[in-house]
């Protein structure tokens, strides 16, 4: 969830990896799925498979799977997902977009809504999306190489921006020259955790306390959900608050 990999990152720290991962399976094979689905099933020629591929690999996905995932897209009975974004403000007047890959826009909808009212906050159309550039961001572990050395790297691929911390590298890319950037930076630093166009936030909205706590219940909430595929935030909660309210 972009946006969100420290505290992503901490909550993970804390035993939850394990549980979210059959879910997280669910949801890249759907996007698998579709992204076959609407080109060719073949990654080589369609590039949003192609992403979607490298995605599932870097999550150890098994082959198998993801072959399954592929051939569904050309069988006669496979479901007809609709891609739908929600916009609106969480706990702490925090900025939320979720992106929803649905075969009931219908089910869809209420249950988003009903997490949202839950939490205090509210759903609006168009509500929030000015507040973040729609960007190409790629993932690397700390393993990678130091902060220096993933810098030179990046630039040197054509990126735009790097954030490095304890838990690894956020590389950032204008959104159509994302595949030639994660292609120069594999060639330079190996294959990454995760390419990903993503919404990233122009400024944080900084939360602590109660609404941070709520907050994060809403985050849950919402990548628990089954048609969610990626929800993305401007919050901004210290480090600190983090690990107070994980623990």
């Amino acid at each position: 969830m972009a946006g969100h990999s420290k505290f992503k990152n901490i909550m993970h720290r804390k035993g939850r990896a394990d549980s979210a991962r059959s879910k997280a399976f669910s949801k890249l094979s759907r996007e698998i799925t579709v992204a076959a689905k609407t080109g060719l099933p073949d990654p080589t020629m369609n590039s949003r498979l192609r992403l979607a591929v490298a995605n599932a690999k870097a999550e150890s996905m098994p082959k198998d799977v993801i072959d399954r995932a592929i051939k569904k897209a050309t069988g006669g009975d496979a479901e007809t997902y609709e891609e739908i974004r929600y916009e609106g403000f969480g706990p702490g007047g925090v900025g939320v977009i979720v992106e929803v890959l649905t075969d009931n826009r219908n089910r869809a909808a209420s249950n988003v809504r009903s997490i949202f009212t839950k939490s205090g906050g509210n759903l609006g159309e168009g509500a929030v999306s000015f507040m973040f550039d729609r960007v190409g961001q790629i993932l690397y572990s700390a393993a990678a190489g130091s902060e220096d050395q993933v810098m030179e790297a990046a630039i040197e691929a054509g990126a735009e921006d790097v954030q490095s911390d304890e838990d690894g590298h956020t590389i950032y890319t204008a959104f159509g020259n994302l595949s030639e950037v994660a292609a120069a930076l594999e060639a330079a630093l190996g294959p990454a955790q995760s390419t990903s166009i993503v919404w990233r936030p122009k400024t944080l909205t900084p939360i602590t306390g109660d609404p941070a706590a709520t907050f994060l219940k809403l985050i849950d909430a919402l990548e628990d959900e089954d048609d969610v595929q990626n929800v993305y935030s401007n919050a901004d909660i210290p480090a600190d608050e983090l690990e107070r309210l994980a623990g």
